[in-house]
């Protein structure tokens, strides 16, 4: 009896998604546990895995949308596959039937005399009219393809239309303003290269920037509450801790995941947290749970080269600080220009709950801790 091969609820509000990969053809042998299809939703990727060996038959194609509990494959198990024996009337060999004579020989055909002055004849007019039209043969020819040709046309993926939406719903809900202001990487730069060999050595992993960002942000939260806060309807949510959203660039998309209590994490406890997500995210493996629940967001654009962005909200939340590209330029210290390895901060907040003040104030604090990282490492 073959096996169905169902779609499973991959997650709370998740109705449908699209199929991305079939990592089996039509008619092939799988066996247990092997994984047969990639689903794309419009929050997670996810792996299906067989239930059972045997011979896989393909229901749906790669592309197509299907719903939660849809039947896109059977599998037909082994001990059902095997050949039937062949019966005694199928083995018997139809007597051979006797070869049709070959046909006769094509006479050769002799050519007249008086075809060969008429065949020179008309390779010379041939000659001519190529000869006379050689200056339009460097010409290019019209294009011949329809303009449909030209053109490729496919349907958003679930997760793409997700974002789309969230993203539109971020700019039609909330009064997004964005304040701007620039640090020092001098002293972080030479930090992570003084302990870098050390730090890696001892946790296993490379002491990055993203951590101290994510410390800073928490030291900014604390002193400016109201970042930390949110609308829902006509109350005020303020949240009292501090899981940290970290914008990731994948194939399939954006995803934020999220960086749970991460005052109570240390760098090493932060690095490893996110180099875990970043595996997930490369292996298309991130769960919808792990996107849930942050209070705040970091971007960072400038791994991407970005100098400068206005980063948009993450709803519900009312931040998003934007990370950029570190840029050797002139500065002014205590009078004198020197050249310094400098980043642009931007802070995009919700304007009906924090105030202009509130905000400065909160990328102010940003910029301390990143120009001064012995605070961080003291809590301060």
């Amino acid at each position: 009896m073959s096996v169905e091969v169902k779609i499973p609820t991959v997650g709370e509000s998740i109705t449908s998604g699209v199929i991305s990969v079939w990592h089996k053809a039509d008619g092939e042998a799988v066996s247990k546990g092997e994984t047969l299809l990639t689903l794309d939703t419009d929050k997670v990727s996810t792996d299906l895995t067989a239930e059972e060996s045997g011979t896989i038959h393909l229901l749906a194609q790669v592309g197509e949308e299907v719903s939660i509990g849809q039947v896109v494959a059977t599998i037909e198990p082994s001990a059902t596959t095997a050949q039937a024996p062949a019966t005694p009337a199928a083995t018997k060999q139809a007597p051979a039937k006797k070869a049709a004579p070959a046909p006769a020989a094509a006479a050769p055909v002799e050519v007249a005399p008086s075809a060969a002055p008429a065949a020179s004849t008309l390779r010379s007019a041939v000659e001519a009219a190529n000869s006379a039209l050689g200056v339009l043969q460097h010409t290019p020819a019209a294009p011949s393809s329809s303009f449909e040709e030209r053109i490729s046309r496919k349907k958003l993926t679930p997760l793409r239309r997700k974002i789309a939406a969230q993203l539109v719903m971020a700019q039609h809900q909330a009064a997004i303003l964005t304040t701007f202001n620039e640090c020092d990487m001098s002293a972080v730069m030479k930090l992570r290269a003084e302990m870098q060999e050390a730090f890696t050595a001892e946790h296993g992993v490379k002491l990055g920037f993203m951590s101290f960002f994510i410390k800073a942000a928490v030291s900014a939260l604390r002193a400016v509450p109201s970042v930390n806060a949110r609308l829902d309807g006509d109350d005020l949510v303020s949240n009292h801790y501090f899981d940290i959203g970290v914008a990731v660039g994948t194939e399939r998309g954006l995803m934020v995941p999220v960086v749970r209590d991460a005052e109570q994490l240390s760098f090493a406890g932060l690095e490893k947290a996110m180099a875990a997500y970043a595996v997930k995210a490369r292996e298309g493996k991130i769960e919808f749970q792990d996107l849930q629940g942050g209070v705040f967001t970091i971007s960072n654009g400038g791994i991407y080269g970005s100098l400068l962005s206005t980063p948009i909200l993450n709803p519900p939340q009312s931040g998003i600080l934007g990370m950029h590209k570190i840029q050797e330029r002139p500065v002014a210290v205590k009078g004198q220009v020197v050249i310094r390895p400098m980043m642009y901060l931007a802070l995009s907040y919700d304007h009906r709950i924090v105030d202009g003040k509130e905000a400065v104030t909160f990328l102010v604090r940003v910029k301390d801790c990143i120009e001064n990282p012995m605070r961080l490492m003291l809590g301060l």
